[in-house]
């Protein structure tokens, strides 16, 4: 069965509701979020808590039971259900539509500005540039911050796949306030020395050839490291969410990862070579590696 197309359509929940259960750590009091990837020539829909009723990982596993993916199968139109789901159950047929092919997201560090911190993420971006060189450079940057004495903020280190590049997080032990994103993380291009980002990239750009800037403006050939998805109000991609490359084909998966795989010099086939019927195979495993 393709997981993807249980009932000979798209419908994106069974795979969905089958890694959800991996998640409940990961997302725990955070605020879910789709990318809907609507017919050709059209723009992608958002759908988020900050604009919409929130919707939370505990809600999504208790509201995707047998009855309510035998409801997906039986009635095409959300209005058609609609007096036979559970509040939380209409809530996930709004964020996950089906015959839609939908990239699952989340609010970083809850929605709203100017909120605690409890991870920063750093996206390893690139432009017309292979995927083994933002490898190079996920590896790098963490062995950067490893070796930074300055940089006292415990916290565990992960490695996020996004089905084309890399994220690198760090989760604190304990949450931090606004304002040290502010002052230590946000990359100002005018004082570009004056964050650990900003010093982290001038390193990594002496010890290997790779272009690579700070900040999220995109260049040709080149690799940006940018955290400015961390703060609240910010959004991530889940472990496991769908890469998807237009309204009928994805063109991969997110896989986490950790620090020692970004030694292996046949990752990005690996990476490349997930399906979701692979992933459901191998979820156990791979999901030992998110914190």
């Amino acid at each position: 069965m393709n997981i993807l197309k249980p009932n000979g359509y798209i419908d994106v929940i069974c795979y969905y509701s089958k890694i959800a259960p991996k998640l409940k750590k990961f997302l725990k009091n955070k605020e879910i979020a789709t990318k809907i990837y609507l017919p050709y020539g059209l723009p992608t829909l958002l759908k988020r808590g900050s604009k919409e009723e929130p919707l939370y990982i505990q809600e999504f596993i208790h509201g995707t039971n047998k009855k309510f993916l035998d409801m997906r199968e039986k009635y095409r139109k959300l209005a058609d259900a609609r007096n036979k789901l559970t509040k939380e159950q209409i809530k996930i047929w709004e964020y996950f539509v089906p015959r839609k092919l939908i990239e699952f997201l989340y609010a970083t560090n809850k929605e709203g500005p100017g909120k605690d911190l409890d991870r920063i993420y750093f996206d390893i971006d690139r432009k017309d540039i292979s995927a083994i060189n933002s490898q190079e450079v996920a590896k790098k940057l963490l062995e950067i911050i490893k070796q930074d004495k300055d940089f006292k903020i415990k916290y565990k280190e992960f490695v996020l796949w996004t089905g084309n590049s890399f994220h690198v997080y760090l989760f604190f032990n304990k949450k931090v306030n606004h304002d040290f994103y502010e002052k230590n993380i946000h990359f100002n291009k005018d004082k570009p020395l004056e964050s650990f980002t900003g010093r982290w990239v001038e390193k990594i750009k002496k010890q290997i050839k790779v272009n690579v800037i700070a900040g999220h403006e995109k260049i040709s050939k080149t690799i940006n490291i940018d955290p400015s998805q961390s703060p609240s109000g910010k959004m991530g991609r889940v472990p496991f969410s769908l890469y998807v490359k237009d309204p009928k084909n994805i063109s991969g998966i997110a896989i986490p990862l950790n620090y020692k795989d970004l030694s292996d010099k046949n990752l990005i086939n690996k990476l490349k070579s997930y399906t979701p019927e692979k992933v459901i195979a191998e979820l156990n495993k791979l999901s030992k590696k998110i914190p």
